[in-house]
Parts: C-alpha cells; structure tokens; sequence
C-alpha cells in the first residue's frame, strides 16, 4: 500500500551533514575506498559525533512526539555501501534517533533517488548532489558547512531561518540589485510592492512548514517549530516580502530587515538550529555561530559564476 506523505516534512540527509565523517572523509580522498572500508570496519561499534544537521534532524523528530500523527519523516542518504554504512546504523541507534528509511548508493549519485523517498529538503556536503537537485526543482537542496565553532541550541524548539532572495524567492531581485544598483533595486520593489514575488528554490519547502506548524498543538504563534527570514532588504523593499508572504498563505514568526548589516549576530539571537542563505560572504560569518547552509543559484542563472 502507498504511503501518504503529502501532510509529512520529508528531510533527505547525508551521513556527513548529520554526522562528523571528516576524518573518514580525509582517509577516502587520501587513501582510497579500500582504506575507507577497513576505517570503518574496524569502528564500527564506536557511535560518530554529531554533525552540522544533527540537532536540526533530532528536534525535528521530536515534533512527532508532540503531535498525536507523525509530522516529519527523515532519510539518511549516502554513497557509501551498505556494509560501511552499519557504522552510521549503529549511530542512529546510540542516538535514538527514529531513522527508518536509508539510502546506500555504493557510490552513485544520490540526486536520482530524491523523487523515489519523496524529499522536501536535501542536506549534503557532495556539490554535484545539491547542484542538479537545484537545477532539476525536485525540492530545496543545501550544501551544509562545518559545524559552529560555538554550541548549538539543544532545547524543544526547532528554529529555521531563511534569507529572502534567491533563497525563498528567485533571484530575479537580486540580479536587478547586481545590475541596476540599490536604488533602482529599492524603486522597483516599491513600486511593485502589491505583486507577488516569484517563488524560489525554497518557497514550496516554506509552505510546508507552515502547513507544519499548523498541525501542530498550541497554535502557529507558541509552536514549537518557529521561521524566521534574515534578509539584507530594508525599507522600502520590505512591503513586498511581507505582502508575497500572505499572498502564499504562510506565517512566519520573525522577519529581520538589516538592510545590509552582518547576519550574524541576528541569527545567533534567534538561536536558529539551520539558516539558508545563497551567499558565502554572509555563511562564512554566519555558519560559525549558527548551522548554515548554502543554496547554489541554478545552472542556468546569470548569478551562477560555476
């Protein structure tokens, strides 16, 4: 019988994303898939540490607890075969992580699989990966950086922020901004302010957190799943985020206009567990304090320098 996941938060999640594999990695690209293997084999019964996504995926499943239906489902992805994945098994379950749908290409691409679990959101440290998922519109898709220097927020609560532009939105704003300047930027969104924003990479996966935290008890405002945006815009290109944002039907709890102050100190506020942006210079700062994760423009955009 099929399974229904239309109401359900589906998260693909690679083993790097939600564990710390960078010595196993270092070992892989150094050695080879041999030494990787024997790596493995010989500690497997030694549980990995948490990675950038880890809290993010824990506190995310943690919403099905309080809910009387399940609410998020989450599949681990990776290349690796299934006999150097038993380690990563073995993790979830010193964990306790409710993890029961996996994915062990042996090596092949994991992007032609997303469609099969039915991802919303994509997690990975493979550029390729990320990239097609992008350019394919399947679902929001992220290249996860190192973990904070500083702790993660480890409470009840699942916070997740998201910039505007080329993230939520499409990057049609942005290329304006890049092409005309900010005050011709500024003028349009103004003058446009009653017309939708076009939809992004990350806007169907918005939706459906909303439609989240609708499910969920205690109403939208004291939900244990709050959003916010964290975007460079500032007055007078505000309205428009705000007014696309009702025309979609979705509730966001927080919305910081900063009008090109650092991100940082925002989102470290916020206590975010992941934040989107499609820009390094505002991940590099941010990603030391909070999760962070980078959504690439599409192939095909001119914003897209690869």
């Amino acid at each position: 019988m099929a399974v229904d996941l239309s109401n359900v938060l589906v998260i693909g999640v690679s083993t790097r994303s939600l564990f710390n594999l960078e010595t196993e990695n270092e070992i892989f690209e150094r050695e080879g898939v041999e030494a990787f293997r024997e790596y493995q084999l010989a500690h497997e019964n030694e549980p990995l540490e948490p990675g950038t996504a880890f809290y993010l995926v824990k506190n995310l499943l943690a919403l099905n607890k309080v809910s009387d239906k399940q609410l998020v489902e989450v599949v681990v992805m990776s290349r690796n075969s299934p006999e150097t994945g038993v380690r990563v098994l073995n993790s979830l379950q010193h964990f306790g992580l409710d993890i029961t749908r996996l994915a062990f290409s042996g090596g092949q691409p994991l992007a032609p699989y997303i469609g099969a679990y039915a991802i919303d959101l994509f997690l990975s440290k493979d550029t390729h990966d990320v990239q097609n998922i992008i350019d394919s519109g399947i679902c929001a898709a992220a290249l996860i950086y190192a973990p904070p220097t500083k702790n993660i927020t480890d409470d009840l609560t699942v916070k997740i922020a998201f910039d505007a532009d080329a993230v939520l939105f499409s990057d049609e704003s942005e290329q304006r901004y890049k092409r005309e300047g900010l005050e011709a930027f500024q003028q349009f969104e103004k003058e446009n302010e009653n017309i939708p924003l076009t939809a992004g990479p990350f806007a169907n996966l918005l939706k459906k957190l909303s439609n989240l935290q609708h499910q969920l008890p205690h109403g939208i405002e004291a939900s244990p799943l709050r959003l916010a945006i964290v975007t460079a815009r500032s007055a007078p290109a505000h309205l428009r985020v705000i007014k696309t944002l009702r025309d979609w039907g979705v509730y966001v709890n927080e919305t910081y206009f900063l009008g090109g102050l650092a991100k940082d100190n925002v989102l470290e506020a916020f206590g975010a567990h992941i934040f989107f942006d499609d820009q390094d210079h505002h991940l590099e700062s941010a990603s030391k304090v909070v999760p962070s994760g980078k959504v690439p423009y599409s192939s095909g955009s001119p914003l897209n320098k690869g």
